[in-house]
């Protein structure tokens, strides 16, 4: 709730700020941006506010879900990416035109849902059991929920009209973690068979530890009045 209200309060200050802006000069001062952008963020809204030539504040939001298939210990698992993010940042136009360097945070929900359901014999933590006993087995992964962001990228000149800005950078958002994991087989309340099932979260928890930042790479089309 806390970090809700947050998002609230810098997206009510934002929409403050954009009336006065308007108010500004058509080119060269303070302009209002709308736009929707997508890329490894997901796909939303930005609005955003360039008060002259070298400074602004952007707001924004991401959504997507993807899913696919890889590869643990030799099994199979199904996963589906579940991107939703959003958050602010300040824009610095170090040389007043379209070029700008990015700070800001994210409040982050991203979050991977793994699975397993085996047609046959599988092998758990290194011990074998039969289809049955497995049942399916699903667990979920999520990274911190607030991480800072630092991105470079261009925004066209600062006048009105339409627009196409590119953004690149990073999410620190550090290492996914795979807090849940259960089964719903026939041994899912065995204890061995538990402890079996904790040693291939573990094993899933290692091939995601070495990755602790998300890539930006984000591509937006709108219009600057």
């Amino acid at each position: 709730m806390k970090t809700m209200m947050t998002a609230v309060l810098a997206g009510t200050a934002l929409m403050a700020a954009a009336p006065a802006a308007a108010e500004e000069n058509a080119d060269g001062g303070s302009h209002i941006r709308a736009a929707v952008t997508a890329g490894t963020l997901g796909i939303g809204p930005e609005l955003a506010v360039r008060f002259n030539d070298h400074l602004g504040v952007r707001g924004g939001a991401g959504f997507l879900g993807v899913s696919g298939t890889f590869e643990s210990e030799d099994e199979e698992y199904d996963g589906k990416l579940r991107l939703k993010s959003y958050g602010a940042v300040v824009d610095v136009y170090p040389f007043g035109g379209a070029f700008r360097l990015s700070g800001g945070a994210r409040i982050n929900r991203n979050r991977v849902d793994v699975g397993l359901t085996p047609s046959g014999d599988v092998t758990i933590g290194d011990v074998d059991y039969t289809a049955s006993e497995v049942g399916r087995i699903s667990g979920r992964a999520t990274a911190n929920k607030f991480a800072p962001v630092l991105t470079f990228g261009w925004a066209g000149q600062n006048r009105q009209g339409f627009f196409i800005g590119t953004e690149f950078g990073v999410m620190f958002q550090g290492a996914y973690r795979l807090d849940t994991f259960r089964s719903t087989g026939t041994l899912k309340d065995d204890q061995n068979f538990k402890d079996a099932l904790e040693r291939e979260r573990q094993s899933l928890q290692n091939d995601v530890d070495k990755v602790k930042v998300w890539p930006i790479a984000q591509l937006a089309i709108g219009w600057r009045f």
